[in-house]
């Protein structure tokens, strides 16, 4: 598990430093971003992702871990936004950007921990490809609730799968990142 929580804590690290980045670049344009706006934001990405794996080839220089770090982002903007509300213009500071940026991220890994503890590790055994089907998967139930205005009657409601879909994600990060290394070897 220790070395669990230091791959996150790295993987999360890469995904803060573009998050911050682009703040730096655009401020907080995301926040006039609707729910349903950062939900297929999200699902291009993944879908790229699935593209790549598909056909083994890319027409953009880039591959699929830039994807996955966007869908952690856009996962916790998602998360973000659903605890402000979206808004007309960038009505955060950047610092309170980056602070709320941390506080959902937090809630995210307190998430994967427990499950992680609960399920030993599992999602090591895993493929890559696994974890975009399962974004995917979790994208459409998300579409579907809201379709529904939110609702739902037994199921887990959209923040819960914005978390699952960070971790899939981070998990990804993590096994290609740790692929990388033992390749670079």
């Amino acid at each position: 598990m220790a070395d669990t929580k230091e791959q996150f804590e790295t993987v999360i690290e890469l995904c803060r430093g573009i998050f911050e980045k682009k703040l730096k670049d655009y401020g907080p344009s995301w926040r006039i971003m609707r729910p349903e706006s950062i939900t297929d934001q999200i699902l291009i990405k993944g879908k790229r992702i699935r593209s790549l794996e598909i056909k083994k080839e890319s027409k953009i220089n880039e591959g699929i871990k830039p994807e996955f770090i966007g869908i952690v982002n856009y996962g916790i903007i998602g998360l973000i936004q659903m605890e402000l509300g979206f808004s007309d213009d960038g009505d955060v500071s950047v610092a309170e950007a980056i602070e709320l940026y941390d506080k959902h991220m937090t809630a995210v890994k307190e998430l994967m921990y427990a499950k992680n503890h609960d399920y030993d590790e599992a999602w090591r055994l895993m493929r890559i490809s696994s974890y975009t089907d399962m974004i995917l998967t979790k994208l459409n139930r998300v579409k579907e609730i809201e379709n529904n205005a939110g609702k739902v009657a037994v199921s887990e409601g959209i923040d819960s799968n914005y978390k699952d879909i960070v971790n899939y994600a981070l998990f990804g990060l993590i096994k290609l990142v740790h692929e990388q290394k033992h390749l670079d070897n």
